[in-house]
């Protein structure tokens, strides 16, 4: 059964420190989650558990469009409905109009990447941690275009070897069409240097798209600091938002570099039998249909974030997760797969002599939420380590000690013999 709630303050000094700040009311987050009183939720990579403002937002604008119908309810929650582009732009340090909104990242991401005009000159860069179906985005382009994609290895340290990258950029020159890296993978705990990227490719003049559909939610993350020109990101992870929530961020001095691989009367305006003008906006990535509910909800999430405010967040999750890791490492059997200088609130693990997916169900079953993440879909990070697939506990600020060292307490249990 679930932990009991505990206050923690592994991401504050103690009170007599000269850097004091208060400590983070993990007591109030859990009294604000409903789901905390269900079960033991160390999948936040997966889907986090949402704040009770997110569905009672929704529900409320549910309530509304049957009342009054779907058209007229959004009329009504037009301001707020607007508010969520400024809530967003302030998460990232962007511009509301720097903000389209989508239903998934992997749409967003897909919005941005394919308004790219490849041909058979061009290269798309990335690195060994590249989610899934963004390399097989990259394949399928490079089937239609005759594009070619470059990847640059790992350092010692097991992310984006950003020297290696410069070299690449370097010799690429002109053929160099975008540099494409995700943030923090699915499949490992590590926060690849964005910034540093963002500085090399900067100097070389070279788009960058970063996916921080993980990051997002969980680290302080700022464009202007990180220096990419796109960025996706999903609500349903660590932003505590709907499903089927997303947004797209699209800087100024990119945006019309870029042609949207489809149009709708929301995203263009038909101002001549033959002609057509795109927005001036990254709404230009937009289509006209969206649900109204999701939406606001998503804007209740990341308003909800900022009040407690990013920093906060990942320190917060970030100790929790150091915390976990060196617990799992006094468990027999169990290996810590996670890579990187720097780690964020995903943490993935192997047990000896048991498959993940029975490693997640015995969890399951004991109201434990985890998942696992496969070595199929990160071909390029756990397959070439050689690493087969691995059970993934992701970590937020509502989670306690109490929780931690239940899941430890379980998986000692099944190493020996005890559970399943």
């Amino acid at each position: 059964m679930t932990a009991p709630s505990q206050h923690d303050s592994l991401a504050d000094p103690p009170a007599d420190s000269p850097a004091v700040r208060p400590s983070f009311d993990v007591d109030r987050a859990r009294r604000e989650t409903p789901g905390t009183r269900e079960v033991t939720h160390l999948n936040n990579a997966g889907a986090a558990l949402a704040p009770a403002v997110v569905l009672e937002t929704m529900v409320g604008h549910l309530q509304l469009e049957a009342q009054v119908g779907g058209y007229e309810a959004a009329a009504a929650v037009g301001a707020a409905s607007e508010a969520v582009y400024g809530s967003v732009a302030q998460l990232i340090g962007a511009a509301p109009h720097e903000i389209a909104l989508a239903e998934s990242a992997t749409r967003a991401w897909d919005m941005a990447f394919y308004a790219f005009g490849l041909g058979p000159d061009d290269v798309v860069v990335t690195g060994e941690s590249e989610y899934s179906s963004n390399v097989l985005a990259f394949l399928h382009r490079a089937r239609r275009t005759g594009a070619t994609v470059r990847l640059v290895p790992n350092d010692q340290a097991g992310q984006i070897d950003v020297a290696a990258l410069e070299r690449t950029l370097d010799e690429l020159g002109t053929r160099a069409a975008l540099v494409s890296l995700t943030h923090v993978p699915t499949s490992n705990g590590l926060v690849s240097p964005a910034a540093a990227v963002g500085e090399v490719t900067r100097r070389a003049g070279v788009p960058f798209l970063l996916d921080a559909c993980q990051s997002v939610g969980q680290l302080a993350v700022d464009v202007t600091t990180i220096g990419c020109d796109l960025l996706s990101a999903t609500g349903r992870k660590y932003l505590r938002a709907p499903r089927g929530t997303g947004f797209l961020y699209v800087s100024d001095r990119i945006r019309d570099r870029l042609d949207p691989p489809f149009i709708d009367l929301h995203a263009a305006e038909w101002v001549a039998e033959d002609r057509y003008t795109l927005r001036d906006d990254a709404r230009r990535f937009e289509s006209w249909e969206a649900g109204v509910a999701a939406r606001l909800g998503l804007g209740a999430a990341v308003d909800y974030a900022l009040g407690w405010g990013m920093d906060a967040i990942e320190a917060r999750v970030g100790a929790l997760a150091a915390r976990l890791r060196e617990q799992l490492a006094t468990v027999p059997g169990v290996v810590v797969r996670d890579t990187g200088e720097h780690r964020c609130g995903i943490v993935t693990f192997d047990v000896a002599g048991r498959d993940a997916d029975d490693v997640v169900a015995q969890l399951r079953r004991a109201r434990v939420n985890t998942s696992v993440a496969r070595a199929a879909s990160a071909r390029l990070d756990l397959g070439r380590r050689g690493v087969g697939d691995v059970v993934r506990a992701s970590v937020h600020y509502y989670n306690t000690d109490a929780e931690l060292d239940l899941l430890i307490s379980l998986l000692s249990d099944l190493v020996a013999g005890r559970a399943g």
